[in-house]
């Protein structure tokens, strides 16, 4: 039998972002920036992966004309949801919570420093 699950998931960052999305990625989230292959990291972007093994990796990428997501969004497990969102708000990442909504899990939005949306669940 076949086991899918999702590799990656790529989020758009404007040119020239790539500290800002390191200070967050790795510096607040924790997250390990992966090298990209010399062919990519010319076109500029940044790939971070999450703490655990086969944990979710996200790749951020140059695009001319950025628009941040405020609606799609990757939705990540994340294992100390309340650390987490205190970390965010005490460096100025406002976050809203909605425990109601899905049955089972707490959660919150937040945006990454290019105002993307990001959602955080754990289950209850």
């Amino acid at each position: 039998m076949n086991s899918y699950r999702i590799d990656h998931v790529q989020l758009a960052c404007p040119a020239g972002s790539e500290d800002s999305s390191r200070a967050f990625f790795t510096g607040l989230l924790g997250m390990t920036e992966l090298p990209k292959p010399a062919e990519l990291a010319a076109r500029g972007g940044c790939w971070f992966r999450g703490p655990g093994d086969g944990g979710i990796e996200l790749h951020l990428g140059v695009e001319a004309d950025f628009a941040p997501a405020r609606k799609a969004h990757p939705g990540l497990l994340w294992p100390d949801l309340d650390g987490l969102a205190e970390r965010l708000e005490a460096a100025g990442y406002p976050v809203t919570w909605d425990n109601e909504t899905i049955v089972g899990r707490r959660r919150f939005h937040t945006s990454d420093p290019h105002g993307n949306r990001l959602e955080f669940l754990a289950p209850v």
